[in-house]
């Protein structure tokens, strides 16, 4: 069992950055990969990065990609979003999620989920 709560949302201005935590409880985090999607009001759950359990692979939607950065510390059981150059369409709430799957992309082989963190951005 992997309990995931995120932290580190809020309201930034275009341009601006924030970092999203992840933190995990349980001694089998580094098993899992790990994802983020975010969820719009009247949109489906989107993928936007992932990292293998080493953190030797990482993946991200071509929307974010080189915006964000995903990475992770199994040390400290956490895994982070930094988001850089954020912009209006970036609203959203953002869920992490695990899974021992490769299919990283792909919500439904996640097998927990955290309660998500709104991020707004201004215009």
């Amino acid at each position: 069992q992997v309990q995931l709560v995120e932290s580190g949302g809020g309201l930034v201005q275009a341009g601006g950055s924030l970092r999203l935590s992840c933190a995990a409880s349980g001694r089998t985090f580094s098993r899992y990969g790990m994802g983020w999607f975010r969820q719009a009001p009247g949109t489906e759950r989107e993928f936007v990065a992932a990292i293998s359990w080493s953190g030797g692979s990482t993946y991200y939607a071509d929307s974010v990609k080189g915006r964000f950065t995903i990475s992770r510390d199994n040390a400290k059981n956490t895994v982070y979003l930094q988001m850089n150059s954020l912009k209006p369409e970036d609203t959203a709430v953002y869920y992490c999620a695990a899974t021992l799957s490769s299919w990283y992309h792909s919500a439904d082989r996640y097998d927990y989920w955290g309660q998500g963190t709104q991020v707004t951005v201004s215009s």
